[in-house]
């Protein structure tokens, strides 16, 4: 049984660049995703293996973000191999916003798990993994 879509989780903490210096950082972050995205799955779910996907990643900081919001995306997205996907290869949209500490972020219709990540005290990366050519209806 695949996991129904869309399927969402929330990692806390602050997302690690692709390009730090450090490895150490970058595995404690991939196992932080991985572990998180394992906890969200129902007992029993198989990865997507043929399913077109798009993945939505809004980040939520305490404080200004030093940095590319750009930079996030590949040990985020690498880090749900194989527990959510096959290979990220099956991924043909990624959406990425990073809003402010500041930033009043008002959604028409949010999921349980984008309310929770809104209303997170630390920082805390929303991850929505859907079908597509669905759009995402926030």
């Amino acid at each position: 049984m695949w996991p129904d879509l869309p399927f969402e989780f929330n990692v806390m903490g602050t997302p690690v660049s692709s390009q730090s210096e450090l490895s150490a950082p970058r595995q404690e972050w991939k196992a932080r995703v991985a572990n998180a995205a394992l906890a969200a799955l129902p007992e029993g779910a198989w990865s997507f293996d043929e399913t077109r996907l798009s993945v939505t990643l809004f980040y939520f900081p305490q404080a200004p973000m030093i940095g590319d919001v750009d930079n996030i995306i590949k040990l985020t997205l690498d880090a749900m191999i194989p527990s959510v996907y096959l290979d990220d290869s099956l991924i043909d949209r990624v959406v990425v916003q990073r809003f402010g500490p500041d930033a009043n972020a008002a959604f028409a219709n949010p999921s349980n798990k984008l309310v929770e990540a809104l209303g997170s005290e630390g920082p805390i990366l929303y991850i929505r993994v859907d079908a597509v050519p669905g759009e995402p209806s926030f």
